[in-house]
């Protein structure tokens, strides 16, 4: 008989320590793993697979506020005892630690140098919170889509400038606030006009965007 694949190790020894202290649980893709308003105070550690964290209004619309892969966590904005200020669904199969808050809580008392580990991650969530709020203040739909395309592009083998992530109209749309019918047809014009092409489902960036639509 096959033994079990050992679990992915995660890079920071901090988060080593913790996850030792929770249980490993297999997920399958578009499972809600955490509901906005729960009650839980549970922390996930993700070892395998993505997940979003998003929430969603009475008219079924979404907004998504990150995206997150292994090595990452989330469920830290309950330590204080509120209720979850967001949903999280998995994207994928995935696995991940659950550490209870008492856990959790222990642990801090055990580590402070967790508190600091949590504070930079709060910073920067707040820092991305701001951004969002400005983006979306000040910036039309078609100038978030371009910031969002160039934010998830990386080059590929051949040097190209190609999103790390398959996303569809949806999705993008989503992320940046907008209707996907308004995506669609920024995305026909991009199209038209060479600047993006579609392959194998990724976005390729064949060309600089232009600063406006």
């Amino acid at each position: 008989m096959n033994s079990p694949a050992p679990e992915p190790a995660l890079a920071d020894e901090l988060l080593q320590a913790i996850a030792a202290r929770g249980g490993a649980r297999s997920y399958p893709a578009h499972a809600v793993l955490v509901s906005e308003h729960d009650e839980s105070d549970s922390i996930y550690i993700l070892l395998q697979g993505r997940v979003k964290v998003y929430s969603s209004g009475e008219d079924g619309r979404e907004v998504v506020y990150a995206t997150l892969g292994p090595g990452e966590y989330f469920g830290e904005m309950t330590l204080d005892g509120g209720p979850r200020s967001a949903s999280v669904m998995t994207l994928e199969p995935t696995r991940c630690v659950v550490v209870s808050g008492a856990q959790v809580r222990d642990f801090l008392a055990c580590h402070p140098d967790f508190a600091l580990h949590l504070v930079r991650k709060l910073i920067a969530l707040v820092r991305r919170s701001t951004d969002t709020v400005k983006r979306l203040a000040l910036d039309d739909v078609y100038t978030r889509v371009a910031k969002l395309l160039r934010e998830l592009a990386a080059p590929d083998a051949e040097g190209r400038l190609v999103l790390t992530q398959r996303l569809t109209q949806q999705d993008i749309a989503d992320r940046v606030g907008s209707s996907r019918e308004m995506i669609s047809r920024i995305f026909k014009q991009l199209t038209l006009g060479g600047y993006i092409a579609s392959e194998e489902r990724r976005i390729v960036l064949l060309k600089k965007l232009p600063p406006r639509w």
